[in-house]
């Protein structure tokens, strides 16, 4: 042992590490734990429950952050919540990493690691206590309930406003201990800055004035103080004056926001009241026992039983007693406790915000007090130091644990809904959600069977109804699906979504004015929506009005100057309006905002091959090919092109492929057939495959296809089969004369001049 006294430097290092070493290791830990927790989440996807919303299906945010996006931001008014600041961070998340959802993840966890060191910070100013502060700021970081709100990209709001509302609470802290002007700016800009991230925060100045009485000790419950430090309560409440106007000024522009909920959602006013209570007690149970955690979870359809109502609430009255009566001796416990009923009131339902009777994400900040409160009562237990350890290794391992679980139904969509039904099969949400997910999957039967659950459950469901449509009309079931959509719109007559999908099914039905009636209803309800002027735009193409179609494209391209899909139309539009240059100019504007856009690369490629831009052409249809290597039009297409430019070989390729890809396709198979029959290269010549490629065709097409007539002629007469060559020239020439086709005739004429001398025909020109 070293009896030698230190010398001042290591006194001086000792003296560091005990004022600032440990307090740095524990927001390195708590930035540690947070990420071992929520870190997996750069892995998973978007979700289809609000993300699209909020970011992968909003405009203004996926362009990242630009001026009319900070506007729009400021500006917004069709949404149920302003929260500007909010918007500009999906906005940044878009300029860094696009649309990986794994970056926005990353983002979340980030801020819920920074929001766990500040509140670990503040505690710590203000009660001393550096391990109490650091479990109480541990347990917030990775409880079971922050999966919601962290792993949730549309949930951004909670962590956002969380690292401000933690950041409030440290510079009132400081500015506590040391009041002063600028502190005090401090925290009047954090608290500004929580409002613009989510307004539920308006309940801060509550908390700060508990905060006063208790750790701060700036006023006591008699109302007056003559103690060191202390002040009166009414001077307090005056010293947060500009915290309360700004409250004040939130709830005002939350109440101008467009309504959450519909009338006929909406749940009497007894009914939230006692949902108010149980959900109190429901979110303490699962703050002590967090399993089966959903989303999302419902009224229940006759509203909650007396008799649950009625013991929640004793419950809630035995605590507020218990907690009232050690008010003196352990002061924390009615300040935790106040902490948590007040910060809960503005999503406790009594203002029905929305159709859910209570959402993990609600506790996120009111469950800060319930921690704190039990933190400092267990440490009062006076057990020794390696108890007190022990236990907080424990519950912090075992949230952790949880923590990691429930974090993992939040990877996609289909594992969220699965999960949701599997803790409530009587969810019709997550029923209807699980079926939009297989949609998207391609899994149709499986969605269908969602969404018949889902109305089981609930037959006036009109959001369900519309989706079983939509499975109808990508299966093929047009009837069906037409009585789908007209049966949500008796449920629901204003939904606009319902009533473009209806005239969506009635083009497909051929009955083109009826559908362009129902999108034009859908316009008058939703002058704004891109999707139904493009959908109106191929209802007038499809009814052959291509200058109205064009109108229509353009229209959407003004709401929304890069949605790749409105360039994508108008390039179709333009093409068939024979306006080739702009048509091109508009697949390359979609393809620079969509690169991998199959469709768009095909659609180019086949205005150049149009315009004899061969070697472009070919590019671009090789580019489709990456895109989707199962793209049998791109395949087809791209051997046309080759055939152009004299290369047999590489065409015939590209022919076959495309017929593996559709095999009962009779265009590609009178394609390849002319190639087999008519080829200058001989090697490429096989008269007996393109009889049979030809005749599948003609018997598809019933016979009264003259072009497809003149490649069996063809194929016959590679054939050595003269006799059926001339009876077949015979026959597609009469149908040609019929609609004076006179170019197809002539070549039919001198053809079939060649089969009666018993010569086959070889095509000089690479294509037909």
């Amino acid at each position: 042992m070293n009896d030698q006294p230190s010398s001042p430097k290591t006194a001086l290092n000792a003296g560091w590490w005990k004022q600032h070493g440990r307090v740095t290791a524990v927001c390195l830990a708590l930035a540690a734990v947070t990420f071992a927790v929520f870190g997996q989440t750069a892995l998973f996807r978007f979700v289809n429950y609000d993300d699209n919303k909020y970011v992968y299906g909003n405009p203004p945010v996926g362009k990242g952050v630009t001026i009319q996006g900070l506007l729009w931001a400021l500006t917004d008014d069709k949404t149920d919540h302003w929260h500007p600041l909010t918007w500009l961070s999906h906005m940044l998340d878009c300029q860094l990493y696009g649309l990986d959802a794994g970056g926005h993840h990353l983002t979340s966890v980030a801020l819920q690691a920074a929001a766990a060191a500040l509140l670990f910070l503040a505690l710590r100013e203000m009660t001393g206590s550096l391990w109490r502060s650091a479990f109480v700021a541990a347990v917030f970081a990775i409880h079971p309930l922050r999966a919601e709100s962290v792993a949730w990209i549309a949930e951004r709001k909670d962590v956002l406003s969380g690292v401000f509302f933690m950041l409030a609470l440290w510079t009132y802290a400081r500015y506590a201990r040391q009041p002063s002007g600028g502190r005090y700016a401090a925290v009047v800009a954090a608290y500004a800055l929580g409002l613009m991230s989510k307004n539920t925060l308006v309940t801060l100045p509550f908390v700060l004035l508990l905060l006063d009485w208790w750790p701060l000790r700036r006023w006591d419950l008699n109302g007056a103080g003559g103690g060191k430090g202390m002040r009166s309560f009414r001077g307090l409440v005056k010293e947060k004056i500009p915290l309360f106007l700004l409250s004040l000024a939130s709830c005002v522009v939350t109440l101008r926001a467009p309504q959450g909920v519909i009338v006929s959602d909406r749940i009497p006013l007894l009914e939230r009241l006692g949902n108010a209570v149980v959900s109190y007690a429901v979110y303490l149970w699962q703050m002590v026992f967090p399993a089966g955690l959903t989303i999302p979870c419902l009224y229940p359809p006759r509203g909650w039983p007396s008799w649950e109502i009625g013991l929640a609430l004793v419950v809630l009255a035995a605590i507020s007693v218990a907690v009232w009566a050690c008010r003196r001796k352990r002061p924390y416990l009615l300040v935790g406790w106040l902490w948590y009923l007040g910060m809960l009131v503005p999503a406790i339902g009594i203002v029905q915000i929305s159709y859910q009777a209570y959402a993990d994400r609600f506790t996120y900040l009111p469950g800060v007090g319930v921690a704190l409160a039990a933190t400092w009562l267990v440490a009062d237990w006076r057990l020794s130091r390696v108890a007190l350890g022990s236990i907080m290794a424990g519950v912090i391992g075992l949230l952790m644990v949880c923590a990691w679980q429930q974090t993992s139904y939040w990877q996609d969509s289909e594992t969220l809904w699965t999960r949701s039904l599997a803790c409530n099969k009587n969810n019709s949400i997550a029923a209807e959600n699980l079926g939009v997910a297989l949609v998207q999957d391609g899994k149709d039967d499986a969605a269908i069977t969602c969404f018949l659950r889902a109305l089981d459950l609930r037959p006036d469901f009109a959001e369900a109804r519309n989706s079983l449509g939509n499975a109808y009309l990508h299966t093929g079931r047009t009837d069906d699906a037409i009585a789908c959509f007209q049966q949500a719109l008796q449920t629901k007559p204003n939904y606009a979504d319902a009533h473009n999908d209806l005239g969506t099914a009635f083009c497909r039905n051929g009955k083109v004015d009826d559908g362009i009636a129902e999108i034009q209803q859908a316009l008058s309800l939703a002058p704004d929506n891109v999707t139904f002027h493009c959908n109106l735009g191929n209802a007038l193409l499809q009814k052959g009005e291509v200058d109205d179609a064009i109108a229509q494209y353009q229209a959407a391209l003004r709401i929304d100057p890069d949605d790749s899909q409105s360039h994508f139309n108008l390039g179709i539009a333009l093409a068939q309006a024979r306006r080739l240059d702009e048509a091109i100019l508009h697949y390359q504007k979609a393809l620079q905002i969509r690169p991998a856009y199959a469709e768009a690369e095909n659609n180019l490629g086949n205005i150049l091959t149009q315009a004899r831009r061969l070697d472009e052409a070919i590019w671009h249809f090789k580019k489709a090919l990456q895109i989707n290597p199962a793209y049998g039009e791109a395949e087809y297409n791209l051997g046309g092109a080759l055939l152009y430019k004299g290369n047999a070989s590489e065409a015939r390729d590209h022919f076959e492929r495309a017929l593996q890809l559709a095999p009962s396709e009779p265009t590609i198979q009178n394609s390849l057939a002319w190639l087999l029959a008519v080829s200058p290269d001989t090697s490429q010549r096989d008269g007996k495959k393109a009889v049979e490629l030809a005749s599948q065709a003609d018997a598809l097409t019933g016979g009264s296809n003259p072009l497809i007539l003149r490649t069996l002629a063809a194929a016959f007469a590679q054939a050595g089969r003269y006799a059926e060559a001339v009876e077949t020239a015979k026959r597609a020439l009469q149908l040609a004369e019929a609609p004076s086709n006179a170019t197809l005739a002539g070549e039919l004429r001198y053809e079939l001049q060649l089969y009666q001398t018993n010569s086959p025909y070889h095509s000089r020109q690479q294509s037909k």
